[in-house]
C-alpha cells in the first residue's frame, strides 16, 4: 500500500465512524485536528485516533489502552488481538458512554 491509499482508507474508516457516531444517538463530540479525531463524552474522557502514515495504520487511545490497527485488505485489524476496528471502537465508546453505543 502506498501513501495515497493508506490515507484514502483511513479517510473512509474515520468518515465511517463519525457517521456512526452520529447515527448512534449518543452523547459523544466528535472533532478532527490534522490527521487526529478525539471523541469526547459527556464525562469528560477522550479517545483518541490518529494516523501513523510511516506504519500505514492507525492508532486508538483509550482509558483501556492503546492499539494499533492494519489494513488487511478487507477491514482494518489489530495488530496484537486481530480485533476488527469498529468492534473495539464501539466496545471502547461504550465503556467511555457507560451505555451501549452500537450503529
Amino acid at each position: 500500500m502506498n501513501d495515497t491509499e493508506f490515507h484514502n482508507l483511513a479517510d473512509l474508516a474515520l468518515q465511517a465512524l463519525e457517521d456512526g457516531i452520529d447515527e448512534s444517538g449518543a452523547d459523544i463530540e466528535p472533532e478532527t485536528t490534522g490527521n487526529v479525531l478525539t471523541l469526547e463524552f459527556e464525562n469528560r474522557s477522550q479517545i483518541v485516533i490518529n494516523r501513523q502514515e510511516p506504519l500505514h495504520e492507525l492508532w486508538l487511545a483509550s482509558k483501556s489502552g492503546g492499539y494499533h490497527f492494519k489494513f488487511d485488505g478487507t477491514e482494518w485489524r489489530c495488530t496484537r488481538s486481530g480485533e476488527e476496528f469498529f468492534a473495539l471502537v464501539k466496545r471502547e465508546c461504550s465503556l467511555h458512554a457507560g451505555e451501549p453505543v452500537e450503529w
